[in-house]
């Protein structure tokens, strides 16, 4: 939305016209000034993870969301890049792109659309169909001739009356200058305002100067003009004004008055305002037409334009088939954090040296999604917290060389690998490392899971595993990893780091294991089988 703190209008119709009961709060997303700050900060993540958020929510009540974006000029001058087909992009949604083409040539109106379809197709969005709006309706012709028949392109004419502000805009704009109504019914606060008039001359030539639409501003001790302007409705060939704005803070006579109300009914509305006819003319420059829900005329007359330009059949048909398969990594990010979020897992961090580890351990902590066991000596780890400003003041910290859990891990730990050779001092002196403390704990059932790797070697972290653990039921072979989050997609690497020289069979098996942890993850598993070489090898 807007950087001016007011009510957007667009929300506010949406609400009245179609009657929905959503707050105002719930459909806002963010404005312009907020996405700029935090994209210069590095903090963009976190307002998308509230939008996400906010569409989630919605999605749990209805059916269809439409989210409208911000014109790109708007934030053309701040962002290298389109933020609306950011969000499309990170949200995974259907695009639909309204271009303004009011002044514009026929090249010009083609190279927006060419400029906006090559845009949607580079960022892997959804291009639904695009609404150009506003054309000239002689050039809507030519246009169409020069698109392909391929794309779903629209071309809306332009309507004037769509563009033309009412009176009730006009009461509104007037605010400051205390406008009022003082004669005329609520409904005439519909009449359409196409032009201004300064009355300040005798009433004959200013019958010569009347039009039709106009608003005439006059002050309010010009009963001539007045009654000259009331008298000309009833008149066959003259124009009707669409009302009468009374300047000067003076009204007419209770006599005067009196005689205006005792026609049949109130033609025009009148309104009267403190500012002189000078300064009311300049706040009327800032009138613009906005729409109302209250404004049926222009609704119908809208809706109008769009059934006859618009394929909606198409569209619905083309929306309903469409699908995609982006998987952004804010996406996958947010989607991560949601499935912890929802189930609450204990984690341990046998590496609570590295920096890395203390500052990903406060952003969990206060996103409050896990609950986090830091291995190590507590008077380091909370120095070297304090150090960097880091709160992990809620995270359990335990030395594995002086809890008491060291000799029980131990003896349970020798239990299980003394068939193997191993000696007593032996599970002793292995329990002292954290990974190997870490997998008892887990295996024990006091921690879900670990992360380690930071600092530790690929073997250091996969061996406790298997010497305690041990692999699943059915896996032959113990695999790797990686997530490779590229700008619209998550793909899985495995097996990176464990198998220098895997046979036929032991491939398979890392490709079985690899898709069933991408399917884990959400990621459609479609497996390939690439080969490689290093040096020079190849």
């Amino acid at each position: 939305i807007s950087n001016d703190g007011k009510r957007d209008s667009d929300i506010d119709f949406m609400l009245k016209h179609f009657n929905l009961n959503i707050s105002y709060e719930a459909c806002l997303g963010f404005t312009i000034n907020d996405y700029v700050e935090a994209y210069a900060d590095g903090r963009e993540d976190k307002l998308f993870e509230l939008l996400f958020d906010k569409i989630d929510q919605l999605h749990q009540a209805y059916d269809f969301i439409l989210i409208e974006g911000y014109p790109r000029t708007v934030f053309a001058s701040a962002l290298d890049f389109d933020l609306n087909l950011e969000i499309a992009k990170n949200i995974n949604t259907a695009y639909v792109p309204v271009l303004n083409a009011k002044g514009k040539s026929v090249e010009s109106i083609l190279n927006e659309v060419q400029f906006a379809t090559e845009s949607i197709e580079e960022e892997a969005c959804i291009h639904l169909a695009t609404f150009v709006n506003r054309c000239d309706p002689n050039m809507i012709d030519d246009i169409k001739r020069l698109i392909p028949d391929r794309e779903q392109i629209f071309l809306l004419p332009e309507e004037k009356e769509l563009d033309t502000p009412i009176i009730r805009e006009v009461v509104d704009a007037l605010k400051e200058e205390k406008a009022e109504m003082i004669m005329g019914e609520p409904e005439q606060l519909e009449h359409l305002v196409s032009k201004k008039k300064i009355a300040a001359m005798g009433v004959e030539n200013y019958l010569k100067r009347m039009t039709s639409d106009s608003l005439v501003i006059v002050p309010g001790d010009r009963v001539d003009i007045i009654l000259a302007t009331m008298l000309s409705f009833y008149g066959k060939k003259h124009p009707n004004v669409a009302g009468i704005i009374l300047s000067g803070g003076m009204k007419p006579s209770k006599t005067i008055m009196n005689l205006l109300k005792d026609v049949d009914e109130s033609v025009l509305p009148i309104l009267a305002v403190e500012s002189d006819s000078y300064q009311t003319a300049i706040a009327l420059n800032s009138v613009q037409a906005v729409m109302r829900p209250e404004n049926k005329r222009k609704i119908t007359l809208a809706k109008g334009i769009f059934d006859a330009a618009v394929d909606k059949k198409a569209i619905a048909d083309r929306f309903n088939k469409s699908s995609s398969e982006i998987m952004t990594p804010m996406m996958f990010e947010y989607k991560l954090f949601e499935r912890a979020q929802s189930r609450r897992q204990r984690i341990v961090l046998p590496e609570s040296s590295d920096e890395r580890i203390l500052r990903a351990t406060e952003i969990l902590l206060r996103r409050d999604i896990v609950d986090i066991i830091l291995l190590g000596n507590k008077k380091e780890i909370r120095h070297q917290s304090a150090l960097l400003r880091l709160d992990i003041s809620r995270a359990t910290i335990i030395n594995p060389c002086k809890s008491k859990l060291r000799e029980v891990f131990s003896q349970k730990f020798y239990a299980l690998r003394k068939h193997k050779g191993l000696t007593l001092k032996a599970a002793r002196d292995a329990l002292e490392h954290p990974n190997y403390f870490g997998t008892m704990m887990i295996q024990e059932g006091m921690a879900d899971g670990m992360v380690s790797g930071a600092t530790h070697t690929t073997a250091d972290t996969v061996r406790p595993a298997l010497q305690i653990i041990k692999t699943k039921p059915g896996i032959s072979i113990v695999s790797s990893l990686f997530f490779m989050c590229l700008d619209t997609k998550v793909l899985v690497y495995g097996d990176c780091a464990v198998n220098l020289d895997p046979g036929a069979s032991e491939l398979a098996q890392i490709a079985i294991s690899s898709a069933e942890t991408a399917e884990q993850f959400g990621i459609e598993a479609r497996v390939a089988m690439l080969s490689y070489s290093t040096g020079d090898s190849g």
